[in-house]
């Protein structure tokens, strides 16, 4: 099944997903009340919401008693089971940004809600929340950025600009930005659960749903029965150093498996040797050529430069499985597979994905304590022999110390950088192909998860559960039997054959 670009921030930045904007929810914002669940009807989606609705409201910061009120849009989506157990699952998005709704198709097509009902809620500054925290600046930066080299300084001042023009707009709305973090976040959650009157339930997050799911299990930790993480990004690593590492061994895995399929291994050898001199190359030398975007339209133009081409495949905007072929006809002067996956990027839903949440929560959480240097010497261990204009950029987030200048949080990494330790059954998965939060930290994390399975799924990137029935096999399993779940069927998993053209002389 395949999985529209969402997950932790980074993956919503530069491939936007395809979608629909719409409004949030009538009324404006009011002064702070307790927390409490409102009846009401269903957000417009582009896939009617097959449940009930309603919206959750709470204080915008909860440090401030009195202030202004958020509403948070909920879908409760029964059980397929005619005979469903009491305690439910509810559902923590990636992004931070990202669109909830958006993701419950593919919640529900995982079979998520065979033997429990499903509640899901837009986390607090996005799609159908109030307010909204979207940045129709940015979207349009982005849209612009594929004809722009990827790490230029005045490609990053265009971003800046974008970044510092929503922040003045959302701050004009008496928007508090600072309380738009994951603290508050999970505070949302824990108060979803008594105001519904639920006693015990489940929590499955993916992406930055993890680092947020783990946050709420050490500080809100009653009536959760389990907890699943699905692409983990552990709170007390997430940087944007980290980043470097999780691409390489994303991108290392998938050169190491093509490696292991004799058919690959010998049509594609020294994979990582030919991708390092395709970033160098590019990075020199950036190819402008017109692509006409995946989803269709009139050809855009697309600039390739070495940043743009690591980018994309952190993104997994080529499918693993045809990135050798990909890298092998790049080499030999053909970059289409690779235009047309940056010329994705020129038709974004403006409004979608909510960016000023993206910046709140990198700029108070991920940001702080790293400098520029040390992201720098993060990429120079992880991949030596790059250009240094594409290692000063953390994947999926450029420009980011210059954003948080202008973003202007404060400083959260004391109360946020804070490993949870917990005895509630955990089950944590990873998918192999991962290289924006690489399989190794989903283990990391379940080191002071004393009741944890660990199920890595080989040949998966990011977001598994939807891509990979196995994986949603388990965690139904872990659902049922959260201390004992079924993982046999990941034994005798192992990736796709590789995409394999016909060798061609070098142009």
């Amino acid at each position: 099944m395949a999985v529209a670009a969402a997950g932790l921030a980074f993956a919503g930045l530069l491939i936007p997903t395809p979608g629909h904007a719409a409004t949030a929810p009538a009324g404006g914002p009011r002064p702070g009340t307790p927390a409490r669940f409102v009846p009401g009807p269903c957000p417009e989606t582009p896939e009617p919401v097959p449940g009930r609705c309603g919206f959750l409201e709470v204080p915008e910061n909860r440090a401030r008693p009195g202030g202004r009120t958020v509403r948070l849009a909920v879908a409760i989506i029964p059980a397929v089971s005619a005979k469903p157990s009491a305690d439910p699952v509810v559902f923590m998005a990636g992004g931070p940004g990202g669109d909830a709704f958006g993701d419950m198709p593919f919640v529900i097509g995982a079979g998520v809600n065979r033997d429990r009902d499903l509640i899901v809620m837009t986390q607090r500054g996005t799609l159908y929340a109030q307010p909204n925290l979207a940045c129709p600046e940015i979207d349009r930066f982005y849209a612009e950025s594929v004809g722009l080299r990827y790490d230029a300084a005045s490609t990053g001042r265009r971003l800046v600009r974008a970044t510092e023009q929503c922040r003045g707009r959302l701050a004009s709305e008496g928007v508090d930005l600072s309380a738009y973090n994951t603290t508050e976040n999970a505070a949302d959650f824990a108060d979803l659960r008594k105001a519904l009157g639920i006693h015990r339930w489940n929590v499955y997050g993916y992406s930055y749903g993890t680092d947020l799911g783990l946050t709420y299990l050490r500080r809100h930790p009653q009536g959760i029965r389990s907890v699943a993480i699905d692409s983990v990004v552990p709170p007390q690593i997430v940087s944007l150093p980290w980043t470097w590492d999780s691409a390489q061994e994303g991108i290392n895995t998938v050169f190491a498996a093509c490696a292991a399929q004799p058919a690959c291994r010998n049509r594609y050898p020294n994979l990582s040797r030919t991708l390092t001199q395709q970033v160098r190359r590019l990075e020199a030398h950036p190819l402008t050529v017109m692509a006409r975007p995946p989803a269709g339209g009139a050809p855009v133009k697309v600039v390739l430069d070495g940043g743009a081409l690591v980018n994309l495949l952190v993104a997994n905007a080529v499918p693993a499985v045809d990135v050798p072929a990909a890298l092998d006809e790049l080499a030999h002067g053909d970059p289409e597979r690779f235009a047309r996956a940056r010329a994705a990027g020129a038709t974004p839903v403006i409004g979608e994905f909510a960016h000023g949440l993206t910046q709140s929560v990198a700029c108070s959480e991920w940001v702080p304590g790293y400098s520029q240097a040390d992201l720098l010497a993060a990429g120079r261990r992880a991949f030596p022999g790059w250009p240094d204009s594409v290692l000063a950029q953390a994947p999926q987030l450029p420009f980011q110390h210059e954003a948080c200048r202008v973003w202007n949080v404060p400083d959260r990494t004391a109360v946020q950088r804070v490993t949870t330790v917990s005895n509630v059954p955990s089950l944590v998965l990873s998918g192999t192909f991962d290289a924006k939060t690489g399989a190794r930290w989903g283990a990391y994390a379940a080191r002071t998860l004393s009741r944890s399975t660990t199920v890595p799924i080989p040949g998966i990137g990011h977001w598994v559960v939807p891509q990979s029935p196995c994986a949603a096999s388990v965690l139904t399993s872990f659902l049922t039997r959260p201390t004992a779940p079924d993982t046999r069927c990941v034994a005798g998993l192992t990736p796709k054959p590789f995409t394999i053209v016909p060798a061609r002389e070098k142009s």
